[in-house]
């Protein structure tokens, strides 16, 4: 055998299959074979993806425009021989590369632990023996028992068949398991079709089966998923988009300066190396060295807010790009579903009844006329209930407070409903106990199950099915008192069609006598004239809490789609419910539903605008849900993806952000996502978005506080050589007051609360840039203060006969002061600190303290003077400078002031960005 053979494998015989695997059903691979194969195709897992390491990821921390100015910095200052201004200037952008090297570190060790999984096993024949082996040691040709429980450890050709049900909802987003059958099939069967093929990854929720593996590690259906995953390109986010493109703008316009500076001294005639210093004062002045740091300690506190409340981030731009977000494109089972299938109306004895509660746990009612019932006055639902108990194979748990099943969802829900009922499920079982069972198949549309009676009839048999098959057998029903009479179908058909247009799954359930001394049924001859005894109507119903969170969403503006592979009626009905329809677009009338069929027929040019304006997509493949996001991400959205199962991993990785289930979603689609739900909430979803909006406005008040500093420090060189006058501020010193203010003041804002409001405003705009005009207005109102106030008292202080060296220590002084007072003007953007709350962020107090006491250190402590080259200054010059400080915030606050009385609260700058 030299390769794998999982191409169409599903229209071959067993034989053929078994031929081209060298291999024998009976006795499987012989050891020595085994250990050959798996030499040869490697182990069955699916390659990891490749990451950068610790070096390279370190390394990476330098790859920046502004920090390539900072390092060239370093090396002029060294070749000028100016030491201690290189070893500052380095040691900045060594203090950035090891912030943003642990933090990704950090990032790196949280997934390593989320992703660490408990190895499978799996059941194999080797020499004739059973064998329990790692999946990782599987390999084509290997013979694999499948039982009840077990997770598929490959892609395996169904040999033989046992009452066999696979949930493959991971892989198809199909909820309930499929009944596997063996047969050959056509070539062009689609793979949710194919019934006698097992897929890797997939769960064994009934009977037995024996396989031959046919597909390992990439070879699977789940590994051509890994590929596609591969194929999407990761996504830079907004901000990252909007930082780097004003990186690169800064860069040059730094570089420009810089050399206007120099040649500006050197045609006045100054020397040259006074210039070199002077232009490296101004790059260093010109860039905001602490953003970098910044960013990424704003974006590492959001993670942490994020997990608080369920939400694990595993890159941390994705916090601010949940901030922009216009679209959430989500998955229906398991994320806007309960995944639980659930009976929520039932037909019995020509009455309609209501069923309440959601899920496996049996708390609920069954009501009628919204009166809760009495099963001892309601017979003929009584024995509906009983049958949906008899004629069933599954079993209800409790496990650790938390109730599951064991088993298929559909006969789950029929055990729930006869809980709520008050049926006590136990003892009818043991009351009736089973004597034989005809299985369910898709050819017969029903399960059939043989019981003792009582004395009047001593065998009966239970009936439950598809609603048309079953109801084909019956001639007569019960009425409400349970007595029979003839069966009214035209009255059922009506009321479940009235039903299933809710998207409600129907089973049929009946009863037939036989004789005492039957003790086998036999398929097809089923005793004739059944009673109908009546249908129960189930649903995967929306979780509660996934409601309120979609309302929220589309309040702040956000559209939610429903993407899913289950069929559009059922879809649509949980659209509905959810209230998917109540959101309206541009383009007029919203269709309700396309499915993968209608994609597949709408031409690409069509793609992105049929895709802007529907809101359900049901039946769509894997690949679908890929072009899905790439059409929406084409009309300009920011593009969110939840989902659970391994059909969600490609979209997941190619959306702006991925989300992934935790407890409920597979490993594939938690390596291709952004973001992971621990608790399978898709509500935390509205909790993330919330936080990640309150980043970006905390990032937004940051380089709105940052770059008049910036702005100013580079004014206040161009003044001073424009002038002919010495450097009022040295590049040593500019790195103080922008590395100690980033940190002690700066970072403050990343603690803000988050401000009222933040979910009635519409997602910004992802076109909007960084920099909106007010604030470039408000950065060059604040720098043009600054270049006023420090160049005004540096020329202040000399004239009153200071040195250089306080003069300058006076400029780092106001440059320090005139941050500290702005700091509380960006506390927000378009409201008063007062209306905040004066300590409603108490990081700020803590700050502003620390500042203090670091620019007392700096002004008087003797060895900062001669590290940065400054000297004390008397008590009295201290007036001034804080008068400055407390000027520019009233005059910042005046500004936003006015901006309030010209353009309303509604339009607030803070709004606008």
């Amino acid at each position: 055998m030299e390769n794998q053979v999982n191409h169409d494998t599903h229209q071959l015989p067993v034989h053929e299959v078994l031929l081209l695997l060298e291999t024998d059903a009976s006795r499987g691979l012989t050891h020595a074979e085994a250990t050959q194969r798996l030499q040869r195709f490697g182990p069955n897992v699916l390659p990891l993806i490749r990451r950068h390491g610790p070096l390279i990821r370190f390394l990476l921390q330098f790859h920046h425009p502004l920090i390539y100015i900072l390092l060239a910095a370093t090396m002029i200052t060294a070749l000028l021989g100016e030491w201690v201004d290189s070893s500052v200037i380095f040691g900045v952008v060594l203090v950035n590369a090891i912030v943003g090297f642990i933090q990704e570190s950090r990032a790196e060790r949280a997934l390593e632990a989320l992703m660490s999984m408990v190895k499978t096993e799996a059941t194999v024949l080797r020499d004739g023996e059973k064998h329990q082996i790692s999946s990782s040691d599987v390999v084509p040709g290997d013979v694999v028992l499948l039982q009840s429980g077990d997770k598929v450890p490959a892609d395996l050709r169904l040999i033989s068949i046992r009452e066999l049900q696979i949930d493959e909802s991971a892989l198809t987003g199909e909820p309930v398991p499929v009944v596997k059958e063996e047969l050959l099939l056509p070539s062009d069967t689609v793979l949710a079709d194919r019934l006698n093929l097992a897929y890797s990854g997939t769960l064994v929720t009934y009977g037995q089966g024996v396989g031959v593996v046919v597909g390992t590690g990439t070879i699977t259906e789940m590994g051509r998923i890994h590929q596609l995953i591969g194929s999407a390109g990761n996504i830079a986010t907004p901000l990252t988009k909007k930082i780097a493109y004003f990186s690169q703008i800064l860069t040059v316009v730094i570089l420009g300066l810089a050399t206007v500076t120099f040649g500006i001294g050197m045609w006045r005639g100054q020397l040259a190396v006074e210039m070199f210093m002077a232009a490296v004062a101004l790059a260093v002045g010109a860039i905001p060295e602490g953003l970098p740091a910044a960013v990424t300690i704003t974006l590492a506190i959001g993670v942490n807010r994020m997990a608080r409340r369920h939400a694990i981030i595993r890159k941390l731009p994705a916090v601010e790009t949940l901030g922009s977000t216009t679209v959430i494109c989500s998955d229906k089972t398991g994320t806007l579903t309960e995944n639980q299938m659930t009976v929520q109306a039932i037909l019995a004895g020509g009455e309609e009844f209501k069923v309440s509660g959601t899920g496996y746990e049996p708390v609920g009612t069954i009501q009628r006329n919204g009166k809760a019932i009495d099963l001892e006055k309601a017979p003929a639902l009584r024995e509906c209930l009983k049958a949906g108990v008899l004629c069933n194979d599954t079993e209800l748990v409790d496990r650790d407070h938390q109730w599951t099943i064991v088993g298929d969802p559909t006969e789950g829900a029929l055990l729930v409903a006869a809980r709520k009922g008050g049926l006590d499920v136990k003892k009818a079982s043991e009351h009736s106990p089973r004597i034989d069972v005809i299985t369910f198949e898709s050819q017969r549309q029903y399960m059939a199950t043989l019981h003792h009676g009582t004395d009047d009839f001593p065998k009966v048999v239970y009936i439950k099915g598809a609603m048309e098959k079953v109801l084909s057998l019956c001639t007569q029903e019960l009425d409400p008192d349970g007595r029979e009479r003839p069966c009214k179908s035209d009255t059922i058909y009506t009321y479940a069609h009235r039903v299933a247009e809710g998207g409600l799954r129907l089973l049929g359930l009946a009863r037939g006598m036989v004789s005492p001394d039957t003790d086998k049924l036999v398929p097809d001859q089923l005793p004739s004239g059944l009673t109908w005894l009546g249908l129960q109507g189930m649903l995967d119903p929306p979780r509660p809490e996934a409601i309120q969170a979609v309302q929220t969403c589309q309040h702040a503006g956000i559209v939610v789609k429903m993407i899913t592979g289950d069929h559009a009626v059922t879809a649509s009905a949980i659209a509905q419910e959810i209230g998917l329809g109540r959101t309206t677009v541009p383009h007029g009338v919203m269709p309700r539903i396309m499915t993968g069929s209608d994609l597949t027929a709408c031409p690409l040019n069509q793609l992105p605008e049929t895709a802007d304006d529907t809101m359900v997509f049901a039946r769509i493949a894997p690949e679908q849900k890929l072009r899905l996001v790439e059409a929406l991400q084409a009309r300009g959205h920011i593009v969110a993806m939840t989902g659970d199962g391994v059909n969600d991993a490609p979209a997941l990785k190619q959306a702006d952000i991925g989300v992934a289930m935790g407890r409920g979603g597979t490993e594939v689609a938690k390596e291709a996502a952004d973001m992971i739900l621990t608790n399978d909430n898709f509500a935390s979803i509205e909790a993330a978005v919330e936080e990640g909006r309150g980043v970006l406005d905390n990032l937004t008040k940051f380089i709105v506080w940052t770059l008049p500093t910036n702005m100013g420090e580079g004014l206040v060189i161009l003044a001073a050589i424009g002038a002919g006058l010495a450097l009022p501020i040295l590049p040593v010193q500019i790195l103080w007051i922008n590395m100690t203010t980033a940190v002690a003041l700066g970072l403050m804002l990343a603690f803000e609360p988050k401000e009222a409001g933040i979910m009635q405003r519409p997602p910004r705009d992802p076109k909007r840039p960084l920099l909106t005009g007010e604030l470039v207005w408000r950065i060059l109102l604040v720098g043009a203060l600054l270049l006023a106030g420090a160049f005004g008292l540096f020329l202040w202080v000399q004239a009153q006969g200071g040195t250089l060296e306080e003069a300058r220590t006076v400029a780092v002084n106001v440059f320090v002061m005139v941050e500290l007072f702005y700091l509380f003007n960006c506390r927000s953007l378009d409201r008063s600190m007062f209306q905040l709350g004066l300590f409603s962020n108490p990081w700020v107090t803590g700050g502003v303290l620390t500042t203090i006491g670091l620019q007392l250190l700096f002004t008087y402590a003797p060895a900062m003077n001669l590290l940065f080259h400054t000297a004390p200054i008397p008590l009295e010059t201290w007036m001034p400078i804080i008068g400055i400080g407390l000027a520019s915030y009233v005059i910042v606050e005046v500004e936003k002031w006015i901006r309030r009385q010209l353009t309303g609260p509604a339009n607030a700058l803070h709004h606008s960005n």
